[in-house]
């Protein structure tokens, strides 16, 4: 049998050149697309972290504020951030952690932050209140209640999670 040597065109040569190049140009182009897109996948979540706050043997019948600090890793930087929460126990001896942020415009609510609303949390952005509980006012500002952190209790310490939004009026 003899063999015949194929031999290539200009044009096949210069076809396949082109749709190769053509090719590793897209590519690489798509390859950061599609890493943008599956990253939030890929990361690890940090929802589920709960942060120790306060000793549960300081939580009074009236709302308190307590602060802590979460390491937050944003690629290279490190930053420390403080979250808040208002806490307090109701009748039944259950604890009741509300978020400080308003359901309305996002600024920080206050417990008796208005002489004319001593026993609520009140929003100075636009006159929103909250009962004690945290459901909002009817005929105020705010949509809806404010948030409840997760929340779970370990050798005497209170412990924080997440806030959970509540269903709004």
């Amino acid at each position: 049998m003899s063999e015949k040597k194929q031999q290539v065109s200009r044009r096949q040569f210069l076809n396949y050149t082109l749709t190769g190049v053509g090719g590793f140009m897209a590519a690489s182009m798509l390859a950061p697309m599609v890493r943008f897109a599956i990253d939030p996948v890929l990361t690890a979540s940090t929802a589920g972290e709960m942060q120790a706050v306060v000793d549960v043997s300081e939580i009074t019948t009236d709302p308190q504020r307590f602060d802590w600090t979460v390491e937050q890793v944003d690629a290279w930087y490190t930053s420390d951030v403080t979250h808040s929460a208002w806490v307090y126990k109701n009748e039944n001896d259950e604890i009741v952690p509300l978020s400080p942020t308003c359901t309305h415009l996002g600024c920080s609510v206050s417990w008796a932050g208005n002489e004319d609303y001593p026993d609520q949390f009140y929003c100075p952005c636009h006159d929103g209140r909250y009962q004690k509980d945290g459901t909002n006012v009817a005929d105020t500002p705010p949509p809806a209640p404010l948030a409840l952190y997760e929340y779970e209790v370990r050798d005497g310490t209170l412990y924080l999670g997440q806030p959970v939004p509540r269903g709004g009026v």
